[in-house]
This record gives C-alpha cells, structure tokens and sequence, in this order.
C-alpha cells in the first residue's frame, strides 16, 4: 500500500539527496559542543547554539523566552505559529549530557560505518536536531496545502539531574497542547509508550565513634549498620512487579582503627506502578539497624512518577503508528526502566510519547552512537505526527 500523498511528500522531503548532510553539520556542531548538567558556563554556550539552530533552519521564533537559571541549565521556550485552527503541539528536548567536559577531546564527533558518535549524540543531541528539522520540513511544504500547528519547543538543561528547574516550565508549555512529542531517542522502529517512576534516595547512618582496638564496645559501627540497611534495601526489589533497587555509591568512616560514625550511600530506585512506590516508601521508613544506637536517615522521594499508557497515550500513538506505517512500517510499542521528562506530562493526564528521536544505542556509554540512515525516516515520522495533528485539528473544529 503506497503512503497518502502528503505523508509521501514529507517523508521524500526528507530523504532528499543532501538533506542528510546538513542535518549531520547541525549534529555536529551541537555535540562538539559539550554541554555537562554542572557545567553553567558550557550549558550556556550549548543553548545559544540552539538558538542560532532555530533562526538559521526555522527563522526568528514567533516568541522566544529564555528562562535563565544560576547553576543549573536555562530553559528556551521558542514558539512558532502555525495554521488558525490547526491547534499547539509542544516538542520537548534536553540538551544537558552525562559526560563531563573534556570528553570531546578524546572522543571526538565521527561518522564511521553508518554510524553518528560522540559524547550524547544519542542521548539527545540528534533528537534535538532532528526535532528542529521536522518542523522546518512541514514549514517548507507548507505551500502545497499541509496543514502546520503551532510548535512551542521547550529545551532544558537539568534532565540528567532530574529536571528539578524546568519540570514546572515543561508542565505549564504542555497545558492545552494536542499532544506532547519528547525527542529522547527511539528503540529501533519504536515510540516508548512507557517508562518506570524514579526515586533518588539518600541513605545517612549516624553511629557512634571509638577506638576499633581498645574501645570495641564502647563503639556503634554506622558502616555495619550501613551494610544491614542496605541488605534490607536491596532486598526489597522485585524484577516481576517491575522494581529495580541499585545502590550507586557508598562512603563512610574515617580510618581503619576507628569505628565509624557515619556513612552515606546513594540510591536509585525505578517502579512501574504507583503501588511499587508507596510499597517501597514503607520499606524505607522502615530501615533500621540492629544496634539501635545507630539512626538511620532517609532524604530525597521521587523523581518522577510512572509513565503508564492510558486512554490519551493509546490514542496518539495510534496516530503515529498510522504515521510510521504509511512511511516505513508499523511502531513497535516501547516499554522502558529509564525516565524521562514525558512521566512529568503523562502523570497530568495529557497525551504523550517519548522516544520520537534518533535510532541508536548506547546512551551513557562510550559505545553511544547514532543509526545515520534512520535520521531521514525518524525526522519525517516527528513531521507526520505534527502534520496529522494539525489535520485532525482543523477537522474538529471545521
């Protein structure tokens, strides 16, 4: 079965012979510009990029606001206006990395065998640059008849830290869209319909200082009733209900021959039910030692709540799957442990899907790479949905 006209076009469009090319220099420059969640200065540089990336390929925004932030990443709200009637779609990306400055030197931008490299390229670099090019993609066409909605874009740059700034940002530029497009990366030919509530935990155990020889009993080891907590903890993950529990990091004590009086640990949790996160909020306020001269301390909560696919969420991804199937083939429907700022809009009720970015692997990893012959069909899939979007739109109000 051929595809419907219009979507034909846009997917020829970007398929174009060069049309790559550009696409691979924005990549390019956006990921040789490193951009680590602590680093003020290089997040600041990495959003002005961006912005210069919306007026060469989109022209000057309908609205441009650039939430500034002291520390952490500012948030860029840019608006372009679309067709009356033809309704808002909000498009959500990040452009904060895990990888600390410096990274680049070593590991530089490549395109070799087929495949896109470099410090977040995956993880969202291309996305963000193939979220730019599906809008200009519908603007350019937009003269043979295709409906176009308006795009509010918002680009943060705390989501690897967890979107503590911008999640309020992300929630208000969502409210009242048609849909919500997050430009995480994708999972083969796949939309992630689904993604795992977050917890980050801090664990305290305060004890009680003393000589390890000479005063043994005098003593309450915080780092042994640190290793029972943790048990406990641990413990308490359950892979069929969806729940991973992983103690990332652990310090505590002063020396070898002094028995400690405090340790710390750090905590991730993931669930994928609201009833997994009271069941493990019971287990924390439970923790204790068995020597109840040591307290235990829990700080932190969760992060994000569970991404389930509800009635909105069927709903368009049913569009998009229309979308990816007249283009290419059917969606594979994605669930994953990972979390994302699409749990922020799906905990509200309001229709969305993740993963419309690049095709890939190894996000968080030195293996991280980009599928370059994906870029045209994933870039055309994003440009459809907004496309349908719009049609549907203007059909309900007509």
């Amino acid at each position: 079965m051929s595809a419907p006209p219009d979507l034909s076009r846009l997917a020829d469009w970007c398929r174009e012979p060069g049309r790559l090319d550009d696409h691979l220099t924005d990549l390019r420059r956006l990921v040789e510009q490193e951009s680590p969640s602590e680093d003020k200065a290089l997040l600041d540089a990495a959003a002005d990029l961006i912005t210069e990336l919306l007026d060469e390929r989109l022209g000057r925004p309908d609205r441009l606001v650039r939430h500034r932030e002291p520390e952490l990443g500012d948030v860029l709200e840019a608006e372009y206006a679309g067709d009356p009637g033809a309704g808002l779609v909000t498009v959500v990306g990040h452009y904060d990395t895990v990888w600390p400055a410096g990274t680049a030197a070593d590991w530089p931008f490549t395109v070799v065998d087929g495949r896109a490299s470099g410090p977040g390229v995956f993880d969202m670099k291309a996305g963000v640059v193939q979220g730019i090019w599906a809008l200009r993609a519908l603007r350019e066409l937009r003269g043979l008849g295709l409906p176009c909605p308006t795009v509010r874009f918002v680009f943060n740059g705390d989501e690897e830290t967890g979107s503590v700034v911008s999640r309020p940002y992300i929630e208000r530029a969502t409210d009242g869209a048609l849909a919500t497009l997050v430009l995480e990366p994708g999972g083969e030919w796949g939309i992630k319909v689904g993604r795992k509530g977050v917890g980050i935990f801090n664990l305290t155990t305060t004890g009680v200082e003393a000589h390890a020889g000479l005063d043994p009993t005098k003593g309450a080891s915080a780092v042994h009733g640190m290793a029972e907590v943790i048990q406990h903890l641990v413990a308490a993950a359950d892979l069929d209900r969806g729940t991973t529990v992983n103690v990332g990091r652990i310090s505590g004590g002063t020396a070898r021959n002094v028995i400690a009086g405090r340790a710390d640990c750090l905590v991730d949790v993931r669930v994928g039910s609201a009833e997994e996160s009271a069941r493990i909020d019971g287990v924390l306020a439970g923790l204790g030692a068995s020597d109840p001269r040591v307290t235990v301390t829990v700080d932190g909560g969760w992060n994000r709540p569970p991404m389930l696919p509800g009635p909105a969420g069927r709903r368009i991804f049913a569009l998009a799957d229309e979308v990816a199937t007249a283009i290419r083939e059917p969606l594979a429907e994605l669930f994953v442990g990972g979390g994302s700022d699409a749990n922020f809009v799906a905990a509200l009720g309001r229709p969305v899907l993740c993963g419309m970015g690049a095709t890939g692997d190894g996000a968080h990893a030195r293996h991280e790479h980009v599928l370059v012959a994906d870029i045209p069909d994933r870039t055309a899939l994003t440009a459809g949905t907004l496309l349908r979007l719009a049609a549907g739109s203007l059909a309900t109000t007509a």
